[in-house]
């Protein structure tokens, strides 16, 4: 589904990502690890064409995206959500999903209105607003929904473009321990054959979530494979300076 081959991107003398390899099959939940300043972010930028790498390959599909915009990509269904909310400040929930989903659908026009009561951008509001939890806020503006909302509506934002493969860069960011229980739920309720990337510093919810882990550190991949190994590991424990045992979790 997607695939990344030695892909590589410095900024003059930092080597922030260096021949990153990872495959992420369809439907699989791939959760990505690592400390501050690893290139997880800058991995995502790579990734839906925000940066352009210096070398190495992105496929969807084993079709080679590298070179292709972020507006091509989105069309071949990759979509994703921000660390920090990037919504639609003033406009209404239903109005920050709609927004999302016209201009997925092509049914964008200059007069909002028109494209807000298309019925299949409705459709989707409606969809989208009830698996994220928001249907009973619509009507609100988003300056005044709780925090925990945004980060909710953030998700739909992404999920009302009909996406194939999610890009979640810490979904929970800012978000207490009872919305990040929340959080997991809504996490493992999303439609299975949707394939999901996660940055995510809650290990908890990591490794709560994932198919698989990959661990990024000073831009290169030190260990992927499945969760448990990734919580036993000594390697990855030295890496965050700390441990999570088999029976904890821990934040890093």
């Amino acid at each position: 589904m997607l695939e990344v081959r030695d892909l590589s991107k410095s900024f003059g003398a930092l080597a922030v990502t260096q021949r990153v390899s990872l495959r992420v099959a369809p439907g699989e939940r791939r959760v990505l690890l690592g400390p501050n300043g690893a290139g997880k972010t800058t991995l995502f930028n790579l990734l839906v064409g925000e940066l352009a790498p210096d070398s190495g390959l992105i496929l969807v599909d084993g079709r080679d995206v590298t070179a292709l915009s972020v507006d091509a990509r989105a069309r071949l269904g990759l979509a994703r959500s921000y660390q920090k909310n990037n919504l639609f400040a003033g406009l209404t929930v239903h109005e920050n999903l709609a927004l999302s989903a016209a201009c997925a659908q092509g049914k964008a026009t200059a007069l909002l209105a028109d494209s807000h009561r298309d019925r299949g951008v409705v459709a989707t509001v409606e969809e989208v607003a009830e698996r994220v939890g928001l249907s009973e806020l619509l009507d609100a503006s988003v300056d005044t929904i709780p925090y925990g909302a945004r980060r909710r509506l953030e998700v739909g934002l992404a999920l009302a473009s009909k996406p194939r493969i999610l890009l979640m860069d810490e979904p929970t960011s800012g978000i207490g321990p009872g919305g990040i229980n929340a959080f997991h739920a809504f996490l493992h309720g999303l439609p299975a054959e949707l394939t999901i990337l996660i940055v995510e510093h809650d290990m908890d919810l990591a490794f709560g979530i994932a198919d698989r882990v990959t661990v990024l550190n000073h831009g290169e991949v030190v260990f992927d494979g499945p969760p448990q190994e990734a919580r036993d590991s000594a390697l990855i424990r030295e890496i965050y300076l700390g441990s999570w045992g088999a029976e904890g979790g821990g934040h890093a």
